[in-house]
């Protein structure tokens, strides 16, 4: 397999969905729905594409960070 567009949705047998958000000729990262980023070797990789590649690179989805509050509770004497 050459390398892919970044921007290509493509299916994996084992993790899904994903979208590719870097490639060349040697290694391949992939975004996945439900597994994450996962790093493949291109010659090696086996993957079903879907559809083209946009004709502009998306922007990459950033993941919203939530602050959580910590309750503190004081103990009576």
């Amino acid at each position: 397999m050459r390398s892919l567009g970044e921007g290509q949705q493509l299916k994996h047998d084992v993790y899904g969905l994903g979208v590719v958000t870097q490639s060349d000729n040697e290694r391949t990262t992939i975004d996945f729905d439900d597994h994450g980023k996962k790093l493949f070797v291109t010659s090696l990789m086996t993957a079903e594409l879907i559809g083209e590649a946009p004709a502009v690179p998306p922007k990459r989805r950033r993941r919203k960070v939530v602050a959580r509050k910590v309750a503190v509770v004081a103990g009576k004497a």
